[in-house]
């Protein structure tokens, strides 16, 4: 089943050095772009993350320090990677959960503000999670009947998990072949920031979703307590969140002087 898509649409994956959103570094990216007349583009590029791969993590996908000491860094290929996304809505499998927000962290660490504002984010392993409730390889076998081979390699990966939603589509019923309704499907809870750290309530205010001040709006506390502000932004806080609670607060003290 094709997408019924407005735009582009890129499914991408990230093998990195660690699953620590805000200290750890993308070794290799692969991105498949859907165009809105089925055409695909795919641009896969190895990444010299700065720092030491640890053995743990290149025995997951086989990339070692030799192998990308000579590939250029995220700050040189970043407003490439940039370019080649556009405005796209972004598509993974657990990509709601760590490779968007690890995207987001290196392209903020370069000084490019890679905006979520106007896409729509559809997470694959959500759906299936929510569909069947197991990983990709298992995932591809069931959906597709076919064993996935290469796995932990990013374009196999990425592949593999856009012939997953096609398989969902056509299995499910209750899902509609509509971007913006599988944005809202892969939602498992209103985050304002991409780990987690703040969401919104009922009434769609931000709280803190973590410490002392769990449950509390977070516009209350900044005022009650200004250093918890300073606390989180010298703290090891991901970078988006740090920009979601330093709008949060411009955004206070913006009202209270008006």
């Amino acid at each position: 089943m094709k997408l019924n898509l407005n735009k582009p649409i890129c499914f991408f994956d990230l093998e990195t050095t660690g699953v620590n959103v805000g200290t750890d570094r993308i070794v290799e990216i692969s991105i498949l772009k859907i165009n809105p007349n089925q055409t695909e583009e795919t641009y896969t590029r190895r990444i010299n993350p700065e720092i030491p791969i640890p053995q743990t993590a290149s025995m997951v996908h086989g990339i070692y320090n030799d192998d990308v000491k000579n590939e250029p860094t995220f700050q040189q290929l970043a407003k490439e990677i940039s370019t080649f996304i556009g405005n796209a809505d972004l598509a993974g499998f657990n990509s709601n959960k760590f490779d968007i927000p690890l995207l987001v962290e290196e392209m903020l660490r370069v000084g490019i503000d890679f905006d979520l504002t106007n896409r729509k984010l559809i997470d694959i392993q959500n759906i299936f999670h929510k569909m069947e409730q197991r990983n990709l390889a298992a995932a591809y076998k069931f959906y597709c009947e076919k064993d996935l081979i290469n796995a932990h390699s990013a374009e196999a990966d990425i592949k593999a998990t856009y012939e997953i939603l096609q398989a969902q589509l056509e299995r499910y019923n209750e899902l509609k072949n509509d971007i913006s309704f599988l944005h809202d499907f892969c939602e498992r809870s209103k985050n304002a920031d991409l780990a987690g750290r703040i969401i919104y309530n009922d009434s769609q205010q931000e709280i803190f979703n973590f410490g002392k001040h769990k449950g509390k709006l977070v516009e209350e506390v900044l005022k009650k307590e200004p250093s918890y502000y300073n606390w989180m932004m010298d703290g090891d806080f991901p970078l988006y969140t740090k920009k979601v609670l330093t709008t949060i607060r411009l955004r206070s003290l913006n009202s209270k002087s008006n």
